[in-house]
């Protein structure tokens, strides 16, 4: 088995790229490279099956903040009245397309629904749509439980 690895091109062919690393990362680097970035996915139940959908998040403390773009969306995650939340994973990642350099951190918890009209307020001039949308008035609250991340190098 060759020493470098590679990766495929448009035409099919293999390109050699640098062998690559990968290194654990523990909670606190995680969550602060989470915290550099604001789009990731969230991953939920919905009608029984798995489900992912892009959102844009924040860091409120440890606790991730995303907001749903959608109310289906919102409503399969977490009913309004649902003290304990709903479990949930949250994945957000840098990685270079070109040199697969980068990192990846996924996080699992409880999804909670922020009913607050002032914290609403607070994330809504705080959080960046990734894409032109009504004013979203509903955002969630995930608690991290159990925080994974790794970091690819040369």
């Amino acid at each position: 088995m060759k020493d470098e690895a590679t990766q495929r091109t448009v035409d099919d062919h293999r390109e050699a790229v640098a062998p690559r690393r990968m290194t654990r990362l523990d909670r606190a680097e995680a969550l602060r490279l989470l915290g550099s970035v604001s789009l990731g996915r969230i991953v939920f139940t919905q009608h029984a099956l798995p489900a992912v959908r892009p959102v844009n998040h924040l860091m409120d403390g440890d606790d991730i903040i995303v907001q749903p773009h959608d109310g289906a969306t919102l409503a399969s995650i977490v009913a309004p009245t649902d003290a304990t939340g709903v479990v949930v994973a949250y994945e957000a990642d840098a990685i270079d397309p070109e040199t697969h350099i980068g990192w990846s951190v996924v996080v699992t918890g409880y999804a909670r629904r922020v009913t607050d009209p002032g914290e609403l307020a607070r994330f809504a001039t705080r959080l960046r749509p990734w894409f032109d949308h009504p004013a979203a008035n509903a955002a969630l609250r995930i608690r991290p439980d159990l925080v994974t991340g790794l970091q690819l190098t040369t």
